[in-house]
């Protein structure tokens, strides 16, 4: 499933990052922290990778 902001196109890279230890889990914050506890680690990949041109900012 793709992101449909960039704001959740970022969130789901920093809970990646987290997910594979990469980042601190106390560095998260907001939706990225409860990213990591609610989503598998394919399921943040497809919305991390998803590509930011064309996304708005914020969704509506």
């Amino acid at each position: 499933m793709p992101a449909k902001s960039k704001v959740q196109q970022k969130a789901a890279g920093a809970a990646l990052s987290a997910k594979r230890g990469e980042t601190p889990r106390s560095h998260l914050k907001g939706a990225s922290k409860d990213m990591v506890k609610s989503m598998s680690e394919e399921q943040l990949e497809d919305l991390a990778s998803t590509k930011r041109k064309g996304l708005p900012e914020h969704k509506d």
